[in-house]
């Protein structure tokens, strides 16, 4: 009888990171039987939807308030198809905030529960280390400091390497559709501003006075596969900016300078070596909450991999127009600025890489350390 595993990703980069572990696991096991919450992206390797996460997505404190019936709901929901569905091993996928939970819950019931991608615990609520020390049977973690800090509090973790190496390889190594906007001899600057309506209101008109002040270079949004462009049309009005979907790869691949929302998105733009700007600006009640509870002194990737102010963070007051454009003029060619970058790039590539190669000397990346260690000790 094949295996089950039963899988949960609540966001997008979850969905992705979900979908590639999936390949890697039905490359090591085609019988699986594997039931998931995911996205697009795990709906398209196989397996069974359970629940999509155009449904699950609530990021802030006060927003998760508004929300709490449904995520209750859901929770609710997750716990009774589990049962039902008896799997062999439950693999959560970051969404900390329901899949602790959800492993608390688990571990009581007997099933086997591996964490892949870690809870920031590091920045915040570092007493959920015990309980991941409790109820996780194996923790999969993805930046190099974070060994050293589980060591710390006595957790055997397994560093696997950064996910998005592996994406960025895929990527580099498949034939891509030339970038969708028309011809410009101009440099191009990719706007990522967040994949969520509330960020696309605060934070892109600010990235969008670049425009008149820049008339050399061409401006292209990276628009958010869950949203409609008419909402970008209605922000940008009758500036010349173009927007795409489902290419911000081949977008950062063109760019010549990035102006980035906190989040994944920063690493992204790193690995393909595009200076940037980082702009946050939240709800200013759950941001103000957050500064209290939070104690990392970095938002972006970048930064807290290198531990070190490489790029430039304006967030909440400090997201202003006139502080975006004075750094965005530190980072044009020939600026010192610019090139401390992209030389911390470049060290940033090395530390996230230097574990992907096997005992034999063979590239392998952290989806398939996941899916290989999951199917050994099943």
């Amino acid at each position: 009888m094949s295996k089950r595993i039963y899988i949960i990703s609540g966001e997008a980069s979850g969905d992705l990171h979900g979908a590639n572990v999936m390949k890697q696991l039905y490359h090591e096991q085609p019988d699986l039987d594997i039931r998931y919450w995911g996205g697009d992206k795990m709906k398209a390797v196989g397996g069974t939807l359970a629940k999509h996460i155009k449904e699950l997505a609530f990021m802030g404190f006060v927003e998760v308030l508004m929300n709490i019936r449904t995520i209750l709901r859901n929770m609710k929901f997750c716990k009774e198809d589990i049962l039902a569905f008896k799997p062999d091993a439950l693999l959560l996928i970051d969404y900390p905030g329901f899949n602790l939970r959800i492993a608390k819950w688990a571990k009581e019931n007997n099933i086997k529960v591996y964490y892949y991608i870690s809870p920031t615990v590091w920045a915040w609520k570092e007493n959920r280390v015990e309980n991941i020390r409790r109820d996780v049977f194996k923790l999969f973690t993805i930046l190099p400091f974070e060994k050293a800090f589980y060591a710390k509090h006595n957790v055997d973790v397994e560093y696997v390497g950064h996910p998005l190496l592996d994406e960025i390889r895929n990527y580099q190594n498949t034939e891509q559709a030339p970038l969708a906007i028309e011809p410009t001899d101009k440099p191009i600057v990719a706007l990522l501003p967040g994949s969520r309506v509330q960020e696309l209101k605060t934070k892109l008109p600010v990235m969008l006075a670049l425009v008149d002040k820049y008339p050399e270079y061409h401006f292209v949004i990276a628009g958010a596969p869950n949203m409609d462009e008419a909402i970008y049309k209605e922000i940008i009005g009758s500036k010349s900016v173009s927007v795409v979907f489902g290419q911000t790869y081949t977008l950062l691949k063109a760019s010549a300078l990035a102006v980035v929302t906190s989040g994944t998105a920063t690493l992204e733009t790193a690995l393909f070596g595009v200076p940037q700007v980082v702009c946050y600006k939240g709800n200013p009640i759950s941001y103000a909450i957050a500064k209290r509870l939070v104690k990392v002194k970095y938002i972006s990737l970048p930064n807290l991999i290198l531990d070190e102010p490489l790029i430039t963070e304006l967030i909440q007051g400090d997201c202003t127009v006139e502080n975006v454009q004075r750094e965005f003029e530190l980072l044009q060619p020939g600026k010192e600025k610019r090139a401390q970058i992209e030389a911390g790039y470049r060290k940033i590539s090395d530390l996230l890489s230097q574990h992907d190669k096997d005992e034999n000397g063979e590239m392998k990346g952290a989806s398939a350390k996941v899916a290989q260690y999951l199917l050994k000790t099943i």
